[in-house]
């Protein structure tokens, strides 16, 4: 299981040099809007994806994604739906599905985040699970809304957890500093964020730009120094006009993450030695399993 990340961080280092942020600019993420995107192997073109927030005059949202891509005689096709609300400023999960075909072996992910259960329900490729409901616990596709509103509104640590194939996955994002980037897209000055890992045989790096309300504009993932995918802008538009975004302070975000990272290494070391300490007198507990009427009804209740 995850280490949750230290809670008094933003306590220990408030960002008193960061301009005061309106609640239009920490919501602009939720503009609605279309963005397409080209994705690269080295100098071969895979495909295209899309992403898609329509509008809503109530509260609930719904975040489209889909993608076509292919190398040789490998397709790979994709169409990602989330469903989530807004509460007092923080996005709430509530049903998340995921269908992958093409070559291969096809599968469907769906989780439901029944929080008045006190669980979350996924199904991942025919096997069934069920979870504690955990606050702040979000999918892999509202997420990246919620990372683009704490960015903006200097919501510190940038940690998550998310619901991944079974599991509660956990992710630190470290700010690197600013970069102009081209793309097909335009030309725009832009964030450059890294994925925190333990080893670098993998490296991910994204930019985002400010005047897109921190939309992402290029993705590059390296593994064991070759570049391997890189995704660009190719097009976009908001139906609204966004507002301007306060630059951030590097220096100020360098010392937030070094103590946070300081903090959690701590935290993860002393989880280590309890464990090592507890393992004697504790039993393993498998995760609830499900029978298939079960299964059924979990994913009629995702789908309805």
């Amino acid at each position: 299981m995850a280490t949750q990340a230290p809670a008094e961080t933003e306590q220990l280092l408030p960002n008193d040099t960061a301009k005061e942020v309106t609640t239009q600019q920490a919501l602009s993420p939720l503009t609605p809007h279309t963005a397409t995107y080209k994705a690269f192997y080295g100098s071969f073109e895979l495909g295209e994806a899309k992403y898609q927030l329509p509008a809503t005059d109530t509260g609930y949202y719904t975040y489209f994604f889909e993608s076509e891509v292919g190398l040789l005689m490998l397709s790979d096709e994709r169409k990602l739906q989330s469903d989530f609300t807004l509460e007092d400023g923080k996005l709430v999960p509530f049903r998340y599905v995921h269908e992958r075909t093409g070559t291969g072996r096809d599968y469907t992910e769906s989780t439901a985040f029944a929080k008045s259960q006190n669980f979350i329900h996924t199904i991942y490729k025919q096997d069934a699970l069920k979870l504690d409901y955990q606050e702040q616990v979000f999918d892999p596709l509202m997420v990246q809304l919620q990372f683009r509103m704490d960015v903006i509104n200097n919501q510190r640590p940038l940690n998550y957890r998310m619901v991944k194939e079974k599991e509660i996955d956990e992710y630190d994002f470290k700010i690197i500093g600013f970069e102009t980037i081209s793309v097909a897209g335009g030309t725009f000055d832009t964030v450059k964020f890294e994925v925190v890992r333990s080893s670098k045989k993998r490296q991910t790096y994204f930019w985002m730009a400010p005047e897109l309300a921190y939309l992402p504009v290029r993705l590059s993932h390296f593994s064991k120094g070759s570049k391997q995918l890189d995704i660009q802008l190719s097009a976009f538009h908001f139906d609204q006009q966004l507002p301007s975004i306060p630059r951030l302070d590097l220096a100020h975000e360098s010392t937030i993450f070094e103590q946070y990272m300081s903090e959690k290494k701590a935290l993860m070391a002393q989880d280590e030695n309890d464990q090592d300490n507890d393992d004697e007198n504790t039993e393993e507990v498998s995760p609830d399993k499900f029978s298939m009427e079960e299964i059924s009804d979990i994913k009629k209740m995702v789908i309805d």
